[in-house]
């Protein structure tokens, strides 16, 4: 059984505020940080996407490949998905609500 390989959000967000603690984050690190972590779990979620296209095309030929493998490549990168787009709306509601602020 393949593993999954999701991105340490540990690592891109720390969960102990150590860090904090011993040098003071600027805004535009904070941002780079962000946006690298973004950008390394949507390229995370295309290649998930890749590899089922790439085993679903292999059944559909008639190629030597196991059905289970395919499926569990498939799910894993439709839940995936499913997340990737969750966290999308999140961030719409989210913007959407600041944007409904008073100053």
């Amino acid at each position: 059984m393949a593993t999954v390989n999701f991105p340490a959000v540990s690592t891109a967000l720390p969960l102990s505020n150590s860090s904090a603690i011993t040098a003071k984050a600027t805004g535009s690190e904070v941002q780079k940080n962000f946006a690298s972590f973004l950008k390394d779990s949507l390229n995370e979620v295309n290649k998930a996407q890749n590899e089922s296209d790439v085993l679903t095309n292999k059944l559909a030929k008639g190629e030597d490949v196991d059905l289970s493998q395919v499926m569990i490549t498939s799910q894993k990168a439709s839940i995936m998905m499913q997340a990737t787009m969750e966290f999308r709306n999140k961030a719409v509601e989210a913007y959407q609500e600041m944007m409904r602020m008073s100053i």
